[in-house]
């Protein structure tokens, strides 16, 4: 009998989620803070080589499915532009309004607040 292998299949990729509630609370209170009119972007440093990133889209902006459009926008934007940097923390909270944007807008604010992000890094370092 062949033996099912599902772990061997699987593509490997590092995981950059932030998945605790802990987390997200401690980026929260001690985190540097940037923003625009729809998002807001926390940062902090980070022990670890790789970075790690959550969304946090409250219940304001709409339904469910307008939530999860959001979510899968940002994570695609994220993705596609490169934009976190290794060994930092980040939230990238949703504000109401947001999930009337478009993809270029949304894009335009998202790469305006990591750009903010990026030089209070700097000044800090």
């Amino acid at each position: 009998m062949e033996e099912k292998n599902y772990l061997l299949k699987t593509k490997e990729r590092s995981d950059h989620r932030l998945k605790r509630n802990s987390q997200f609370n401690f980026l929260f209170k001690n985190g540097e803070r940037s923003s625009s009119k729809h998002f807001t972007l926390f940062t902090c440093g980070s022990k670890y080589n790789c970075y790690k990133i959550g969304y946090s889209i409250s219940k304001k902006i709409g339904k469910a499915w307008k939530r999860n459009l959001l979510r899968r926008r940002l994570k695609e934007i994220v993705r596609l532009n490169k934009l976190p940097q290794p060994k930092r923390n980040y939230v990238l909270k949703a504000r109401e309004g947001a999930g009337e944007l478009d993809y270029k807008q949304i894009e335009k604010e998202i790469l305006d607040i990591f750009k903010k992000g990026k030089d209070l890094n700097e000044k800090t370092i």
